[in-house]
């Protein structure tokens, strides 16, 4: 939802991007929201990936790198 978002995004275009039910999008978007993730922009009707998000990204996907990589060490 955060890389969906990025840049600005509506709730439909949210959940056509990440593959969300309504009912989904709700719940997660009040989650993110609350933990600074996620900002709603009311003059726009949009939602926006925050700087903190963004960090959350790259975090995440040094993460995932980091798992990757440490899976293929041999045993």
């Amino acid at each position: 939802m955060l890389i969906s978002a990025n840049g600005g995004a509506t709730k439909t275009e949210i959940m056509r991007k990440a593959y969300l039910s309504y009912a989904q999008l709700k719940e997660y978007v009040s989650v993110l929201v609350e933990n600074g993730l996620l900002e709603y922009l009311e003059g726009a009707q949009m939602y926006r990936t925050t700087a903190k998000g963004l960090n959350y990204i790259q975090m995440s996907d040094k993460m995932g790198e980091m798992l990757q990589a440490s899976s293929k060490i041999p045993k």
